[in-house]
């Protein structure tokens, strides 16, 4: 697996498709690996004639680990978030949508389409709202904002997204 380093740290990335084509981001969410993106979905954008990019966040899959900082508790930040005490995680969202833009500048790319699932999702609204001139469109699946006091899920769309699909395939 290719690494880069951006912002100073190493991050593991893949490419499909021709680097001259139009690229697309691939922003994957919280626990994931850049492998979570199914091959045929990237295969998929690569025959739409799309450069596809995916890569591990930090503490992911190869990239950079943060071990020195201790392993934040994402239960313990959970309750201390909904409670609205005072937190401080290593790094946060920010930081990580620096680094979604360092692969970009790494790899010589001017602007792309970003697609975010999930925590994805929110880091590549960071990421346009930051650096608009470098996201052509923002595609956020299964996202939020992140502020607090929005409503969670209703409990039939987490009973959807946590449900066995009928057919794995």
């Amino acid at each position: 697996m290719p690494t880069l380093t951006a912002n100073g740290i190493r991050i593991a990335f893949d490419t499909a498709g021709d680097a001259k084509s139009t690229p697309v981001l691939l922003v994957h969410g919280l626990g994931m690996q850049l492998t979570s993106w199914p091959d045929e979905f990237v295969d998929g954008l690569v025959e739409l004639g799309f450069y596809v990019i995916r890569f591990d966040h930090r503490d992911c899959g190869l990239s950079t680990k943060f071990d020195r900082a201790g392993k934040p508790s994402l239960i313990w930040s959970w309750v201390k978030s909904r409670l609205k005490l005072p937190f401080k995680p290593p790094y946060g969202l920010e930081d990580m949508a620096e680094d979604a833009l360092g692969v970009l500048s790494a790899l010589g790319v001017a602007k792309a389409h970003v697609i975010g699932v999930s925590m994805g999702g929110m880091i590549g609204q960071i990421l346009a709202a930051r650096h608009p001139q470098r996201v052509l469109s923002l595609t956020s699946i299964m996202s939020s904002s992140g502020r607090r006091g929005l409503p969670g899920p209703t409990a039939q769309a987490r009973q959807a997204l946590l449900r066995r699909p009928d057919n794995p395939k």
